[in-house]
């Protein structure tokens, strides 16, 4: 499968009615065609079991789609740790879009088994200064190692965390609100005392009232931790 031929199945699968709806979800980029997610996976999947390493030298990067099929063949081709460890480093550079970096983390799924190199691996990415880069390393670490072994490391290092991108900080919410659903003693006493910004901070919190797995009475409490204009914590409803 090459390039051409797979622009060429985007284009007829492209549907404008959808192209508009996806463009207003991801707003800063401007190059959907409009194709849905079912069709591009099996797009992807028909790639991977094909001569998936010279499509991937070869493969187009113009349009948002044929990037996130990049993305999904990455996951799905089958390869050794270490070659899908480079396929991954030449990859993210990549990524421009929060659909892009999340998908690519979601189908990563080799992580879980192979969690001591992917932990050493994403660690450069958490202190990279791309937004992108960062927020690649966070979906890694909330996919993939939210368990005994790794949430509490995973806490310190989302304390560690330092970008002022929209991006970067509603993925660390989004993990501390994960981490929180597992571990829910651990990750209050991590609220208790963090140094995550206050934008950071509330939107963890609103994210866990948010969530149907956390109890009314945690809600209530979560609640009471939300931080003022000024940084103070005071008890009012998150909005």
């Amino acid at each position: 499968m090459n390039g051409r031929s797979v622009r060429e199945q985007l284009e007829a699968l492209a549907e404008p009615g959808y192209q508009k709806f996806a463009s207003s979800l991801i707003p800063n980029i401007d190059n959907v065609m409009g194709v849905r997610l079912p069709a591009l996976r099996r797009i992807a999947i028909g790639a991977a079991r094909g001569d998936w390493r010279t499509w991937l030298d070869r493969a187009g990067g113009e349009a948002f789609e044929e990037i996130m099929l990049q993305a999904m063949v990455i996951g799905y081709a089958d390869m050794a740790l270490e070659e899908r460890l480079r396929y991954v480093a030449d990859f993210v550079p990549k990524i421009d879009n929060w659909s892009v970096c999340d998908r690519f983390c979601l189908g990563l799924k080799f992580a879980r088994d192979n969690q001591a190199a992917v932990w050493a691996f994403i660690q450069p990415y958490l202190k990279s200064a791309r937004e992108y880069d960062i927020r690649f390393g966070v979906v890694m670490l909330l996919e993939h190692f939210i368990d005994e072994t790794y949430a509490q490391e995973m806490l310190k290092l989302l304390d560690e965390v330092s970008h002022e991108g929209y991006y970067v900080k509603m993925a660390v919410a989004w993990a501390v609100s994960m981490c929180y659903v597992k571990f829910p003693e651990q990750t209050e006493a991590y609220l208790a005392g963090c140094a995550l910004d206050d934008f950071t901070f509330n939107k963890s919190l609103q994210k866990i009232v948010e969530s149907y797995r956390v109890s009314t009475d945690a809600k209530q409490r979560i609640r009471g931790m939300r931080r003022g204009a000024r940084g103070r914590r005071e008890a009012t409803d998150v909005k």
